[in-house]
């Protein structure tokens, strides 16, 4: 007798849980404490207030200490747990998120970063692991109404998310609304947060100019968001080290920021976070953390279900 599909799905979990053996989470930095230069950036009217302690030139310029979960740079810049492991296109299957799993516990990535129909899975697959997963809300165009954000946010969560990759209202950004564009973002900072998750907001660099990036950026520290991040890779551009570098200026070291879309190589990623990166999205996270290694393939990892 054949076996129904949920069965089937049942025992593919299992072995796969098996397979996938826990990890005991890293220590965290802390912040440093003694702040003791402080500056205030405005734009359309918001003022933010940025603080930076001894080392503050070169806090600004991108040297960070953020806890791990954060986007630590480390002395030795470990590429791979700056790495959020992603796979966000549309004709995903759960066997390539399995694979994403796996590789992402084998490669030491920080995240797996999936739409939130896949979040239980990686959550499953990923338990006991020090890798986060990560989803993406209001994804990636950004209009979707904020109740509905917030919900999204609240499901992903429930179902194992621990960190939020939201999309602004780019449009409501561009049209000058910035009152509606920090409610948005405020609301799912408060809901992630209460969850005991971050938040990481998309900016959709491309779409904007320098100022309305330097406004969104004030908007989501205002918001008490954890990052700011470039792009969804969906928006016709991705990072460019001008606006990880602008983005840096503008949030000062107490953010992350996050670069994403467009970064293929470990020389991409490296710029990257000389400009002041402290986590990288991407789909290309093995061939980056390989570095000189251009020519060998990782091993192929599979899954079938039968």
């Amino acid at each position: 007798m054949i076996p129904d599909y949920k069965t089937i799905e049942a025992i593919v979990d299992v072995i796969t849980r098996e397979v996938l053996q826990a990890y005991t989470e890293e220590e965290r930095e802390q912040l440093p404490s003694d702040f003791r230069l402080c500056k205030i950036e405005c734009a359309a009217g918001l003022c933010v207030k940025t603080c930076f302690d001894k080392v503050g030139q070169v806090v600004s310029a991108g040297a960070e200490r953020i806890s791990s979960t954060m986007g630590v740079i480390p002395a030795d810049i470990n590429l791979a747990h700056m790495i959020d492991h992603t796979l966000l296109k549309p004709d995903v299957t759960p066997e390539k998120i399995a694979q994403l799993c796996i590789e992402a516990k084998k490669y030491s990535f920080a995240s797996v970063c999936v739409n939130p129909s896949n979040v239980k899975l990686c959550s499953d697959l990923l338990r006991g692991s020090p890798v986060k997963v990560c989803s993406v809300i209001g994804f990636p165009f950004g209009a979707t109404l904020t109740d509905i954000k917030v919900l999204e946010t609240q499901l992903v969560i429930q179902q194992g998310a621990s960190e939020i990759d939201m999309v602004i209202n780019i449009g409501a950004l561009k049209g000058g609304d910035s009152k509606l564009v920090a409610q948005d973002i405020r609301a799912v900072v408060s809901t992630a947060h209460s969850g005991g998750a971050i938040v990481k907001v998309i900016l959709e660099t491309a779409m904007l100019t320098d100022e309305e990036k330097v406004i969104a950026s004030l908007l989501a520290k205002e918001a008490g968001a954890d990052f700011v991040k470039t792009s969804t890779g969906f928006g016709g551009g991705g990072a460019t080290v001008h606006d990880v570098a602008l983005m840096r200026s503008v949030v000062g070291p107490e953010m992350g920021v996050k670069a994403a879309g467009g970064i293929h190589t470990r020389e991409d990623a490296e710029n990257m976070i000389k400009a002041g990166a402290t986590r990288i999205g991407a789909s290309a996270g093995i061939k980056i953390v390989q570095g000189e290694q251009k020519n060998a393939e990782a091993a192929p990892v599979t899954t079938k279900v039968y």
